[in-house]
């Protein structure tokens, strides 16, 4: 298989999503054990989740950037229910629908941005305190976790992620593994 039939947009459908399915569902099992009253290891997880759609929006579009979102939103929820628990299994579902649909519009808005940087490091910001937000209420409210430290520690791992993943990202682009489009 050469490169040029590597990139067909079914074939980077496909990768999209079972990376997402697999990245969701280790950060869901993940998140069920902490490391301190601030972090969970899902904090660690889960951020790689925007990088794919932020280099699937970037080679393919928004429109099968969403589509990765949503397809991969079935299969993540489903792993979830089945790998961590059904109540995490519907925050995570929740949370990664609504923070990724953003992440998807406010990329494609700053896509002509001259800044390299700026679509994946703003959305993926951005989305990742819409996610914090909705994943830890629904998941964790009334109940004896301490889940608004644990949100705290999570968004500032996602933003700090949000940061280092631009060296692959940019790697992708540089090396054309993820053409302009």
């Amino acid at each position: 298989m050469n490169m040029h039939e590597f990139r067909t947009p079914w074939t980077g459908l496909a990768l999209g999503v079972l990376a997402m399915a697999l990245i969701v569902t280790a950060a869901n099992i993940a998140v069920q054990y902490p490391i301190n009253a601030w972090l969970t290891w899902g904090a660690f997880t889960y951020p790689i989740s925007f990088l794919v759609t932020d280099l699937c929006n970037r080679a393919m579009g928004p429109r099968h950037a969403r589509h990765v979102v949503y397809v991969g939103f079935v299969f993540a929820v489903a792993l979830s229910a089945w790998f961590a628990t059904p109540r995490i299994a519907i925050a995570s579902g929740t949370a990664f629908l609504f923070a990724q649909v953003l992440d998807v519009q406010i990329f494609d808005r700053l896509r002509q941005h001259r800044a390299w940087w700026a679509p994946p490091l703003v959305s993926s910001s951005i989305a990742s305190a819409l996610d914090t937000v909705l994943f830890f209420s629904i998941a964790f409210a009334a109940t004896p976790v301490p889940w608004v430290t644990l949100a705290i520690g999570d968004y500032f791992v996602k933003l700090g992620l949000a940061l280092i993943m631009l060296a692959p990202f940019a790697l992708a682009i540089r090396t054309r593994l993820v053409p302009a489009r």
